[in-house]
């Protein structure tokens, strides 16, 4: 029987075929995510408002390198706010030191992230982007303390502290 007509091939070929399908990433990229009218912003106004880093962080998806923000270390309490368009993302008191190098939260305010699927290092990871302005702020992993398991891993460059 030629190989490619196998019983096995029948089998894969749709079955793959399904999977591309599910695992599919939505087209929602963060210079191009639908936002609220205040924030949908052309290329150039977004560069003029942020600076270099934080706009490879928050309009290209980029990341920063890890133990390389002050905000890893921050302990008071506050409120951290998207670099953006300063909407309200997380609690100080949902933050804890993951050991990994970047900002980690157990929880997000409610409404305020937007998550879609990456595969940029090939394996499916969840990323969440700010929903009002659509900017890139990391990954939520399944790995995280209680009472949620989440840990939320945040480029410190895509957020403000305003402390209480």
């Amino acid at each position: 029987m030629n190989r490619f007509l196998s019983r096995r091939s029948f089998i894969l070929i749709p079955l793959m075929s399904i999977l591309k399908f599910i695992f599919t990433p939505k087209e929602v990229y963060a210079s191009s995510a639908s936002s609220a009218e205040d924030y949908n912003l052309t290329k150039e106004e977004w560069k003029n408002k942020l600076s270099p880093e934080s706009y490879y962080i928050l309009r290209e998806e980029g990341t920063e390198r890890a133990f390389s923000s002050d905000l890893n270390n921050e302990k008071r309490k506050g409120i951290f706010y998207c670099a953006g368009c300063n909407q309200a993302l997380f609690s100080s008191e949902t933050k804890f030191d993951s050991g990994t190098g970047w900002p980690s939260f157990w929880d997000h305010i409610k409404g305020s992230v937007e998550t879609k699927i990456d595969f940029k290092l090939i394996v499916p990871r969840t990323e969440y982007h700010c929903s009002r302005c659509g900017g890139h702020q990391g990954h939520v992993f399944n790995d995280g303390p209680m009472p949620t398991g989440k840990r939320y891993c945040n480029n410190g460059l895509a957020l403000k502290f305003v402390p209480e």
